[in-house]
């Protein structure tokens, strides 16, 4: 009964760090391109976007909230496949890549800050629907889990390259986070294929897509 419990734990504590503390990146915010000689924050980032319109800046705002929203999720997601995870290596699988999504969700946070922006009011909603989700995937089995894991990927791979054209041209600040982020997002999705995934159903793909546009179209404006 401990290991459980302890285990329980430790998701409520995962789930009130991803809602109520700031979060904390383990690697710096990626550089814009070209790179600048030091890091560019503060009133440096203020100049930086100073070419933004205010159309721009609204735009870039609603995108980087967008993607603020799809990490969140990802991180319950990623939350409750590790708690039902019946293998230690599939449960290492997910905490890792939760911790690679942590920095998204900071990278994310400190670019609205830096646009004058705001996270998603609906966060809780998110968090909660997606743990949810993710413990349906991981009660059917890892592999069935795992190729949950390689379909959301897949599908964010895709959400974030048409963030990357709907981006304005001016701000490589947010450029540079999205393509760092797609850069992750594609590796969650191989090593979730090595390690086994089975393939989902054609219909359980077009749900997680319908799913995925409520949230998106939703979080763009709340």
């Amino acid at each position: 009964m401990a290991p459980q419990l302890d285990s329980f734990i430790s998701a409520v504590d995962r789930a009130l760090r991803a809602l109520l503390a700031p979060p904390t990146a383990g690697r710096p915010v990626p550089p814009s391109n070209p790179p600048s000689p030091t890091p560019v924050t503060g009133r440096d980032a203020q100049k930086a976007d100073a070419a933004l319109s205010a159309e721009d800046r609204r735009e870039s705002a609603a995108l980087m909230r967008v993607n603020h929203a799809g990490e969140m999720a990802a991180q319950a997601l990623y939350h409750a496949q590790a708690l039902f995870a019946r293998k230690p290596q599939v449960r290492e699988f997910m905490l890792h890549a939760a911790r690679e999504e942590t920095d998204h969700l900071a990278w994310c946070e400190a670019r609205l800050k830096e646009l004058g922006g705001r996270t998603s009011v609906l966060n809780p909603l998110w968090y909660a629907g997606s743990f949810g989700i993710g413990a349906l995937a991981a009660m059917l089995g890892d592999r069935a889990s795992l190729g949950f894991v390689a379909e959301t990927e897949r599908q964010v791979e895709g959400h974030l390259k048409s963030h990357l054209e709907r981006l304005p041209a001016e701000d490589q600040r947010s450029r540079a986070i999205v393509e760092a982020m797609c850069h992750d997002e594609v590796g969650h999705g191989q090593q979730a294929q090595s390690a086994g995934a089975a393939p989902l159903p054609g219909p359980v793909r077009e749900l997680m897509r319908r799913t995925a546009q409520i949230m998106t179209h939703t979080s763009y404006r709340l």
